[in-house]
């Protein structure tokens, strides 16, 4: 690969917290700073200091405790209105507002990173934020005084009643489906990460990028090694390029962490033909 030794080790370190110690804005600018070796991070990182002190300002400090409306109204009126983050449907196609570092330069992002901003400002301040798996476009909710509320970062920070999500999942998924509790499921910050690169990964596959992809997974695997569909994604790769050493190793440990089903049926005989060919 061609990661920079010292962005490889901070993402190994990653992979080896517990996900509850992972600083997810911090590892976004890290795995931001992949794609742009030698752009100091100490710039990018007193920006989002700034956005923190700029909500705790809004609000007049966070004692005694803020009600979770004014909190909303802060995170919007910082992020959204004063440095105009946001996007228009441009960005689902340019591999660049994925990146952090990016983003925080031209004010313009997919949602998963207007939606880590958010995230990043107000756990910072102590107010509860999680990221929900929602289809086509991340959300946050925030949680205050047994209330809670559902945001979307891309859209401006408007809250999200449940007809609001009902719309945005047919939109993408069609109207024969319908909303489950999965679709509030909160996301660990490991899987957030791997939502954003996932973002960079797809847009790849998508353009025959075969190598570019394949090093976005290798990076994906070093903070989060136990994403085992990853390792059989980097094995499929390696073959297709015919790294048939690398092809056999990651399959290896694919089958090393996997269930039985029929996908580790079929790669086990894809592996016995890679072994053959090595011998």
């Amino acid at each position: 690969m061609r990661l920079p030794a010292d962005i490889r080790a901070r993402l190994v370190k990653i992979g080896q917290l517990a996900d509850r110690h992972i600083d997810l804005a911090d590892a976004a600018l890290i795995l931001a700073a992949a794609q742009r070796p030698g752009v100091p991070l100490d710039p990018y990182r007193r920006h989002l200091e700034r956005l923190v002190a700029d909500v705790r300002a809004y609000v007049g400090g966070t004692r005694p405790a803020v009600p979770l409306e004014l909190r909303i109204e802060a995170l919007v009126q910082v992020i959204v209105r004063k440095y105009g983050y946001g996007g228009t449907e441009s960005v689902f196609d340019d591999l660049e507002a994925a990146n952090l570092m990016r983003v925080i330069d031209s004010r313009s992002g997919l949602p998963i990173v207007i939606g880590i901003l958010f995230i990043h400002s107000a756990r910072a301040l102590g107010w509860p934020m999680e990221g929900l798996d929602f289809p086509g476009r991340f959300l946050v909710r925030i949680d205050a005084d047994g209330q809670r509320r559902i945001l979307d970062p891309f859209g401006g920070g408007r809250v999200l009643a449940t007809p609001d999500m009902r719309e945005m999942f047919k939109a993408v998924a069609g109207n024969h489906v319908e909303l489950t509790p999965n679709h509030y499921r909160e996301m660990a910050n490991r899987d957030m990460l791997l939502r954003l690169q996932g973002n960079i990964k797809t847009r790849l596959l998508r353009g025959e990028r075969l190598y570019d992809a394949l090093e976005t997974i290798e990076a994906m695997l070093l903070f989060a090694p136990a994403a085992t569909e990853l390792w059989r994604e980097a094995g499929l790769l390696h073959a297709r390029l015919d790294h048939v050493k690398d092809a056999v190793a990651a399959l290896e440990e694919y089958m090393r962490q996997s269930g039985g089903d029929n996908t580790r049926y079929n790669t086990s005989i894809l592996l016995q033909e890679l072994r053959t060919r090595l011998n």
